[in-house]
């Protein structure tokens, strides 16, 4: 018996990952699948970004002792 991904690539209707909104659709999955890679690339980049900003303007803190 073969691995999974043998089987998936024999029988591609049966990967779930393969349907976009109830409909079976490899390329549009594909894509979908890369657009949410590259938004969450984005969102990383944005976040880095909003983070370093706030380090540089924040007051310094009060040293305790």
């Amino acid at each position: 018996m073969g691995e999974w991904s043998e089987y998936f690539e024999d029988f591609p209707e049966e990967n779930s990952a393969n349907y976009v909104n109830g409909r079976f659709d490899p390329k549009g999955a594909e894509a979908l699948r890369t657009a949410e890679a590259k938004l969450r690339r984005d969102q990383g980049k944005l976040d880095a970004e909003i983070r370093a900003i706030v380090q540089k303007h924040r007051t310094p803190a009060p040293d305790k002792k």
